[in-house]
């Protein structure tokens, strides 16, 4: 087959071509929309986790939450920056939130500038102000964040 002789053009193959490319591009949109939507997922299901164990006045497991450490009381010299009677205090029905009836997870973002971590806003006992909470990335310790977002 010489330059001169090319293979005669084959519409049908083209368009079958063509309908891969356009189906493999929708397929990597698809993923890459589907990750970025909950890219903040694990750190939103600890949160989560902490709210629900609050709600249901388990406040020795959200504090095993909170530290990333259900073994906690086998060992609670571990954690002297942050003891469990401080937790109780903050977090327990005398606390800012008070008794925890209804919770949900209304948003998650990193702080300006980036971060090891996510900040968690939930909506606790339906008020207008949200508990917001940080979210190590590494070990999904929780604490208090760093910087306050707002969600809208």
């Amino acid at each position: 087959m010489t330059l001169l002789d090319a293979q005669e053009y084959d519409q049908e193959k083209a368009r079958k071509r063509w309908k891969r490319i356009i189906t493999a591009i929708v397929i990597v949109l698809f993923a890459a929309g589907f990750v970025w939507w909950f890219r903040y997922w694990p750190e939103e299901h600890v949160a989560s986790q902490f709210f629900t164990s609050l709600q249901k006045q388990d406040y020795k497991t959200a504090y095993g939450i909170w530290m990333h450490d259900p073994q906690w009381q086998q060992h609670p010299e571990r954690h002297p920056k942050y003891p469990f009677n401080d937790f109780y205090r903050d977090w327990g029905p005398g606390g800012e939130w008070g008794l925890i009836k209804t919770q949900k997870v209304y948003g998650a973002s990193t702080c300006p500038g980036g971060g090891s971590g996510v900040v968690v806003d939930v909506i606790v006992n339906d008020r207008t102000e949200h508990a917001q909470v940080w979210v190590e990335k590494s070990d999904k310790t929780l604490s208090y964040p760093p910087c306050e977002l707002i969600f809208r």
